[in-house]
């Protein structure tokens, strides 16, 4: 069997953001380094947003940027005044284009397409078995995703961010170039929390996106009816659909990290790297791969690394919430928004605000949900 010193199970996004900034450091060339995943990164299979301050070591590659964007309710709607922040889309082929062209340059990285089926830690090393052959590594990095562990147990809840979303083309000038929709909750909410979200590249062709925050997904069809209403709602009848999107996140504060061990870390979405009260991955995993490649140059336990922090418990207030009213979503989005004053609430999400601003942007919601799912926790913690 060959020995590497680090195999990626999986080459997402989690995987390749860590990949590359190990590869640009520096600091790992006299590693050899593996990374399996049965899909090539060949195309454009998706697409990643975040809001930021400031520069980014993915600054070449965002596709869009924007400076405001509109939040909607059945009551309301604002521009949001992102004060300094900007939202930025990423395409899946720019990004994969921009990692595999520095990865190319590293001759200790290799990328192999097989399809990972079981890894053991056997102390002194980890046992990676795929359809075709078995490798050796001293450290493991799994980013593949078990829903069932999550799914196994009460103690936290387990949503979905699930949509479709279509990439439409029109004639004539239906959406408004310079200002996504960010969340428009004046859609049926049928029970649950659902709200259209919408990119616009130009005036002539957007991304319009049906999104859930709830434990089941739809039938596709129910989704689509959703998107082709949204659309003739807004005067678009006439259009070509480019290309369509379909995705579900995991939202939940299940802690993923306990299933490391010494020499076996969980990272993306099968360590817990997406953002459990709204489902977005890209700003997370980019702070996490981050920390993971400094930890990596001083220790070697991965059994340290622990994600559990006071944003931790204030995903799990919400998930509770949601869980057990799905069909509040929109009232405690649409409090948090309502001022249209976006850049504090970016700040509580990106987990880098004091105390004093959590409990600003906390208070802004309906306060009984929250003490409510705050006496239940305590009491079952």
């Amino acid at each position: 069997m060959k020995h590497y010193n680090y195999i990626f199970a999986g080459a997402g996004l989690s995987s390749l953001m860590t990949v590359y900034r190990m590869a640009v450091s520096g600091r790992f060339s006299d590693k050899s380094i593996l990374l399996l995943d049965t899909d090539t990164k060949q195309a454009n299979d998706r697409t990643w947003c975040f809001w930021q301050r400031g520069v980014t070591i993915w600054d070449d590659i965002i596709f869009r940027r924007w400076e405001t964007a509109l939040f909607a309710s059945k009551d309301f709607s604002a521009d949001l005044d992102f004060e300094g922040y900007e939202y930025n889309m990423i395409r899946g082929i720019d990004f994969y284009d921009f990692v595999f062209t520095e990865i190319k340059k590293h001759k200790n990285i290799e990328f192999i397409h097989q399809k990972v089926v079981d890894f053991v830690d056997l102390d002194i090393n980890v046992i990676v078995k795929t359809e075709t052959e078995s490798y050796t590594c001293n450290k493991l990095f799994n980013s593949i995703y078990n829903p069932a562990l999550a799914a196994s147990q009460k103690q936290y809840p387990v949503l979905q961010q699930h949509f479709i979303g279509w990439h439409v083309k029109t004639s004539t000038s239906d959406f408004t170039s310079d200002k996504p929709t960010f969340m428009d909750f004046s859609i049926p909410q049928r029970g649950n929390t659902r709200f259209m979200y919408v990119l616009p590249f130009n005036d002539t062709e957007a991304i319009v996106e049906y999104t859930l925050f709830s434990k089941d997904l739809l039938p596709i069809a129910e989704y689509e009816e959703v998107i082709k209403q949204y659309l003739s709602d807004k005067g678009v009848t006439e259009y070509e659909i480019v290309d369509k999107e379909r995705g579900s996140i995991p939202m939940t504060s299940y802690k993923f990290w306990k299933n490391n061990t010494k020499n076996i870390l969980n990272i993306g979405s099968a360590g817990g790297w997406t953002k459990a009260s709204t489902g977005y991955t890209f700003k997370n995993a980019d702070k996490r791969s981050r920390e993971l490649v400094h930890f990596l140059q001083s220790q070697n336990d991965f059994t340290k690394l622990c994600k559990q922090n006071k944003f931790w418990f204030y995903d799990l207030l919400l998930l509770d919430i949601l869980a057990r009213k799905n069909h509040k979503g929109s009232a405690m989005f649409s409090a948090m928004f309502k001022g249209g004053n976006a850049a504090p609430i970016f700040k509580f999400l990106d987990e880098e605000t004091t105390l004093a601003e959590d409990l600003a942007v906390i208070l802004k919601c309906p306060k009984g949900l929250f003490i409510k799912a705050l006496v239940r926790r305590m009491l079952n913690l």
